[in-house]
């Protein structure tokens, strides 16, 4: 009786210490289930996003892919390289570090192998099929060369590179390969520079029944309009896409009389063009840019437009303050102080300092070439070493009104 008391104390003590070490962990409580138990992130992000495949999926919309199979491309590409492997004169040029490649060539094999899904993701990546056609996607089946010509050269679009708007001043070079007797058209859209309306977009160029590949000679419904992204917006993009028709279409809705530099009248849907228009064009490619504000967009607004520019800027809430103390223990003083400070009092201490480098008849001092390595003369404290450095180097949100 004895032996079997003490063997159920015993398990008791056991089963005490087992839970104990597992509800602690180097020495810190484990709150909520263990961890072979818990979800994981991953787990419930899954479940908190999860959607019917019933009801959600995705529509090709695109082109058909090429008859070409890969095992054949697979073989073609093994045997160009079994040969460059063989050749001594490649070989002696790669040791002597002088072997060219050219990228034109290694571009368009790009294209004909795995470019077509890399140029998928990138687009879904940057959200362009989302809010350009919905829960439909393309492949770009017909290889889309779009560049600018401006005065430092020439600026090609890409898959969101960035191009300024002093560089896309004028309309772009266009071209593709395509069969005969053939038509196309071609749009140019920014879905994220609309002033007025936030799910429209602005057609800045349009061009439809383009006979083959020859842009010239398609009917100009819409001229090109430079982009024109306003102060404080950030990035918007520029997507260019090719569409195959398969007839002659009467595009006379779309039609806008001369520049049309009333903004209202270049509102456009990309969604409600396509979903009219599908059982006539497909979607062949797609590229598109980036672009952001420059000093040139001042003049475009004023003297081309003919309106204000308009600039944005983000309303930032008060900061929190949190209640003064008698003695602010490991808080230094001067960054502590500064926060229950009359922000008038700041702002004149800054114009006095501003004042200070200004005169009537000379100009403001030059900067100092090298500002970490200019001598403090006699003894300065550390928080003020630390104030005169940030002032040097035009560090801190206030120092920067200095540059405006």
């Amino acid at each position: 009786m004895a032996g079997t008391l003490w063997n159920t104390c015993r398990n008791i003590n056991n089963n005490i210490n087992t839970s104990l070490l597992i509800s602690l962990r180097q020495g810190h409580h484990l709150r909520g289930k263990p961890p072979g138990v818990a979800k994981s992130l991953e787990t419930k992000l899954a479940k908190a996003n999860f959607k019917d495949p019933a009801i959600y999926y995705k529509v090709d919309i695109g082109l058909p892919p090429s008859q070409i199979s890969k095992s054949k491309l697979k073989e073609e590409r093994l045997k160009v390289l079994k040969e460059q492997r063989k050749s001594p004169i490649l070989e002696k040029l790669a040791r002597e570090r002088k072997l060219s490649i050219n990228l034109e060539e290694v571009y368009e094999e790009w294209l004909k192998s795995t470019g077509p899904k890399d140029i998928k993701r990138i687009i879904e990546h940057y959200g362009i099929f989302e809010h350009l056609y919905g829960d439909a996607y393309f492949y770009s089946r017909v290889p889309l060369k779009v560049f600018y010509e401006n005065n430092e050269g020439s600026s090609p679009v890409y898959f969101g590179n960035v191009i300024k708007p002093s560089e896309a001043t004028q309309k772009p070079i266009v071209s593709y390969e395509c069969d005969k007797n053939t038509l196309w058209a071609l749009t140019l859209v920014n879905p994220d520079g609309h002033l007025t309306e936030q799910t429209s977009e602005y057609i800045h160029w349009f061009v439809g029944n383009i006979p083959e590949n020859d842009i010239t000679k398609g009917e100009t419904l819409v001229e090109y309009l430079q982009p024109f992204p306003p102060k404080g917006t950030g990035y918007q993009r520029l997507i260019f896409v090719l569409y195959k028709q398969e007839k002659q279409i009467d595009f006379s809705s779309f039609k806008r009389d001369g520049l049309c530099l009333n903004l209202s009248d270049r509102t456009f849907s990309t969604y409600d063009f396509y979903k009219n228009l599908q059982d006539h064009i497909t979607p062949a490619s797609l590229v598109f840019y980036q672009s952001d504000w420059d000093k040139s967009l001042k003049d475009f607004y004023h003297n081309i437009l003919n309106m204000k520019e308009p600039i944005f800027e983000y309303d930032f809430a008060p900061p929190y303050i949190k209640k003064q103390k008698w003695f602010p223990i490991r808080e230094p003083f001067n960054l502590y102080m500064d926060k229950y400070r009359d922000p008038k009092q700041i702002n004149k201490e800054f114009l006095l300092r501003k004042l200070q480098n200004v005169h009537p008849f000379k100009g403001s001092p030059p900067p100092i070439p090298f500002p970490n390595a200019v001598y403090f003369e006699g003894y300065v404290p550390s928080w003020l070493k630390l104030e005169i450095r940030k002032s040097r180097l035009k560090w801190g949100r206030i120092n920067e009104i200095e540059n405006q």
